[in-house]
């Protein structure tokens, strides 16, 4: 028996970008961000926790769980947040750039007419037929055979075999130019 949970980030974990902005802000700054325009899906440890037991607990077999993670936030919006809560003045934030693979916005299948609703309203069921071992088997052979050629052919070989993959690239280019202010899909 076994299954995954998808969701987003998780406030106060290894990783999290809340410490890191609390240790720039105490050190003077500035606050590094990647992008104005990145967007990130949050929730807190312990909703994090009980959303995945309760995963856990509805799983039958090979289910894909989708976490309702809510609204998104802007990190720039965080970021200035935090300097204003921090009650710190001439925090500069300072943009770094995008770091390779890296996504403006994460998404989260929320929008998928393939989900299904569980008891629990914010766990969703992604309805995807299931593989048998031989067409597993035949999609990692297919993957391991692109990654002896070249990063092109491993990312048309993951479009084939993952009907949801969208490199960086595909995701990026659906936000609005930073100019405008405005953030993807109405966020």
């Amino acid at each position: 028996k076994y299954s995954a949970t998808r969701f987003g980030n998780v406030l106060g974990s290894a990783g999290s970008v809340i410490p890191l902005f609390k240790k720039q802000i105490a050190s003077g700054g500035p606050i590094t961000i990647t992008d104005k325009r990145i967007i990130r899906y949050f929730m807190t440890i312990p909703e994090a926790s009980q959303l995945v037991l309760q995963s856990g607990a509805m799983a039958k077999n090979g289910e894909l769980f989708v976490l309702d993670m809510g609204e998104p936030v802007k990190i720039l919006d965080l970021a200035e947040n935090m300097i204003k809560l921090s009650g710190v003045d001439g925090i500069e934030i300072v943009e770094t750039g995008l770091r390779p693979g890296e996504k403006l916005y994460e998404e989260l299948l929320m929008d998928s007419a393939d989900l299904r609703k569980t008891s629990n309203e914010k766990i969703f069921i992604e309805q995807d037929e299931a593989f048998s071992f031989d067409e597993i088997s035949d999609k990692l052979k297919q993957l391991r055979e692109a990654c002896d050629i070249s990063d092109e052919t491993v990312r048309q070989a993951l479009h084939q075999v993952v009907s949801t993959y969208k490199t960086p690239d595909e995701v990026n280019k659906k936000v609005l130019p930073s100019h405008t202010g405005e953030a993807p899909y109405g966020y």
